[in-house]
């Protein structure tokens, strides 16, 4: 459904949200592979810290909720590389709240970081994709967007929107020569999974998903989802009937 990408050797890659978890891991995996990266997130020490180890690392520190800011970046990848053959948007933060936790703050920063950032980076990179007729952008969403869970009253709405964007975005940009990927990882071990107070089934480490993202990407998969064991069982909850849904995840989480 995309245009496979297998060789990474000299090819340019902009990670949006790449100074930790799984983002940082993607990036350095690209590095192994020979891609040049520019690396982008709020925290620029530990952009810098990715960059020290890599010389084909590109830190370039922003908002990503940041208009501005991410047509400034955008210039200066352009003006360096005459523009990129993938963008990830990976910008991401999570906080785990219940219906009676809602808080303005919250959701406002949530649907921001989460949601308007990947919309943004979008806004900004495809008039060059289009105009050339190449290119690829992937968006990482979640399994918590299938349908509501627990603990995710403001975290899942946002990675169901970004399920939705990037099927219309494929929708419109495929036959135009756009790649469109659409990444939904299950639990991977980050500093946001790391608020979590209950198990996490099917646990995989930041560096493990990343390998998974890039087997996806050579396979030219829309949708790239680990760890299958536990994203096909979701994908089986989501078919069901509320009724029975409702029932099965009550059960599985506790009140």
């Amino acid at each position: 459904m995309n245009a496979p990408i297998r060789d990474w050797r000299d090819k340019r890659v902009w990670i949006v949200g790449a100074s930790s978890g799984i983002g940082a891991a993607l990036a350095e995996a690209l590095l192994e592979q020979g891609a040049e990266v520019a690396i982008s997130a709020r925290s620029a020490d530990k952009l810098d810290r990715i960059a020290g180890r890599w010389e084909r690392a590109w830190p370039l520190p922003l908002d990503a909720t940041s208009e501005q800011q991410l047509a400034a970046a955008w210039q200066q990848i352009v003006a360096r590389w005459g523009g990129v053959d993938l963008v990830v948007c990976m910008a991401g933060t999570y906080v785990p709240l219940r219906a009676w936790e809602l808080a303005p703050e919250v959701i406002r920063s949530t649907v921001e970081t989460n949601l308007t950032s990947a919309m943004l980076i979008a806004a900004t990179v495809l008039p060059r994709f289009l105009e050339r007729g190449t290119g690829a952008l992937a968006l990482v969403a979640s399994v918590a967007g299938f349908r509501g869970l627990p603990k995710a009253v403001v975290y899942g709405p946002t990675k169901a929107a970004l399920i939705n964007f990037a099927e219309a975005l494929h929708l419109d940009l495929a036959p135009k020569g756009i790649s469109v990927f659409l990444i939904n990882p299950g639990f991977v071990a980050t500093p946001l999974t790391a608020n979590n107070d209950f198990r996490m089934p099917a646990l995989i480490s930041a560096p493990q998903a990343a390998q998974r993202i890039l087997h996806g990407l050579a396979g030219g998969r829309f949708e790239i989802h680990f760890p299958r064991r536990f994203t096909l069982a979701l994908k089986l909850l989501a078919c069901l009937p509320y009724s029975l849904y409702f029932r099965i995840v009550r059960r599985m989480t506790g009140p």
